[in-house]
């Protein structure tokens, strides 16, 4: 017997029932250690604290010239202050020259200030050294004019201490928190992990997802369609969502309606998979290959919900069916004491709304719950409805594709109720959601939006 007629094939799910039996049953995947560029997208699990202050010198914001306050005094374009050039500073040199009574030295944007300067005077605010008469615009490239690093400069306005200098710890100081446990890595903080001096990190990984659809009507796109053929977009269109979702995706062609094809395709896959969605086959038709293939380990559901009525949840795992004897009495104990690697599988109707509606409700929060980040669902809110809504399902949760505008604070109805209108969805960026008791919504009502971007 099945597990989905052993758990009662006629009884209906509610929405929320079937969400809150899939998170359950999952935990956030184990932390692994990451270079920073692989931890991109992923959750921090540790605390990462700054070893050492940034920036860790004073050094120029500027390029200019790095000079003591006092010999700056009064300066202006009538009366310049005419200082010796001792020399060059720049990012990364070695030790810099001392700044002495009427000295300067020509700094660089990020040079550490020299001992003896007090502040820098942007280039701007000078000759150049190139002793004609009112400010230059920027410094020549030094390999084309050795000679500006002496010499003189003129200075036409006056600066204060620590003007354009960046002081030591200024960003972060040592033995602050850096990153929280928790925080999604994105490019500003793996800019950061590199600043303080972190290669890798502890994280948790992004979850593996194979996306499956099945069908032996459907055509990879670029391909011509014969009769009765439609090209494959579900497998494009989940792995698209698994990616923005945060997950690393891997979309499968798709697979014939054959059983046995398909189980062995996603007992293939499972290597490299922490999650797997399938498309198609849920339902109760003749050749609903994934019904047949995973009755023993998926149960298949009913759902009180329009669109995406027909739902299955499991775990699979590629020792599932049975194996021919072996006679090595080692090997059986060893495999009997192995515990079998069990993969979560959500399958999902095969009408291109229904699959997507069914992955924002389930999939997405399936997959935020094993990067084991906050939040799991999209984010939801009040808004008025513009246009009437004839009739909805009694006794089913509705989810009508809308068109959300915020400044406004309004939602309208994009497209018909049809499971299978992929121009409207294209043209959605939420989702009105009508409750079971609700069979109708006059124009003008606020109802709940829940927002896909």
């Amino acid at each position: 017997m099945s597990r989905s007629t052993a758990a009662g094939a006629d009884r209906v799910w509610s929405v929320s029932e079937h969400l809150d039996n899939i998170l359950r049953q999952l935990r956030p995947l184990e932390p692994i250690e990451l270079q920073i560029l692989d931890a991109q997208g992923c959750v921090l699990v540790e605390d990462v604290m700054v070893p050492v202050s940034l920036p860790p010198f004073e050094n120029s914001s500027m390029d200019g010239y790095a000079v003591r306050t006092t010999d700056t005094q009064g300066a202006s374009g009538e009366h310049p202050a005419v200082l010796t050039v001792i020399g060059d500073v720049a990012a990364g040199s070695g030790e810099p020259p001392a700044v002495g009574p009427g000295e300067a030295a020509r700094i660089m944007t990020g040079a550490p200030l020299p001992p003896g300067a007090e502040a820098v005077v942007p280039v701007e605010w000078t000759d150049g050294g190139s002793g004609e008469a009112g400010p230059v615009t920027g410094m020549p490239a030094a390999s084309r004019t050795p000679g500006a690093s002496s010499g003189e400069v003129r200075v036409y306005r006056q600066v204060e201490a620590g003007a354009h200098v960046r002081a030591r710890g200024s960003d972060v100081a040592a033995g602050e928190l850096a990153l929280a446990a928790g925080t999604v890595l994105g490019p500003p903080q793996i800019a950061l992990l590199a600043a303080v001096g972190r290669a890798a990190v502890r994280v948790r990984p992004r979850p593996r997802v194979v996306v499956v659809s099945t069908g032996s009507e459907l055509v990879p796109p670029g391909e011509a369609l014969g009769p009765g053929r439609i090209h494959d977009s579900n497998s494009y269109m989940l792995t698209a969502a698994a990616r923005d979702a945060g997950a690393q995706a891997y979309r499968v062609g798709a697979v014939a309606d054959d059983a046995e094809t398909f189980r062995a395709t996603v007992e293939d896959q499972l290597i490299r998979a922490d999650l797997v969605v399938t498309s198609g086959g849920v339902s109760v038709g003749a050749y609903d290959v994934v019904k047949e293939a995973l009755g023993e380990e998926i149960e298949f559901r009913t759902l009180a919900m329009q669109p995406g009525k027909p739902q299955g949840f499991g775990f699979v795992d590629a020792g599932a069916r049975a194996e021919p004897p072996t006679t090595d009495a080692a090997a059986e104990d060893e495999e009997a004491a192995a515990e079998p690697e069990r993969t979560p599988l959500v399958a999902l109707p095969g009408n291109p709304v229904s699959a997507y509606v069914s992955f924002e409700l389930f999939v997405r929060p399936a997959i935020r719950t094993l990067m084991g980040v906050e939040p799991v669902h999209r984010p939801s809110l009040r808004a008025v409805c513009t246009t009437a809504v004839a009739s909805s399902p009694k006794g089913k949760r509705q989810f009508l594709r809308g068109r959300h505008e915020a400044a406004a604070g309004t939602v309208t109805p994009v497209g018909g109720a049809g499971s299978h209108l992929v121009g409207a969805l294209a043209h959605a960026n939420s989702l009105i959601v009508v409750p079971e008791d609700v069979t109708e919504i006059a124009a003008g009502s606020e109802v709940d939006v829940v927002l896909l971007d």
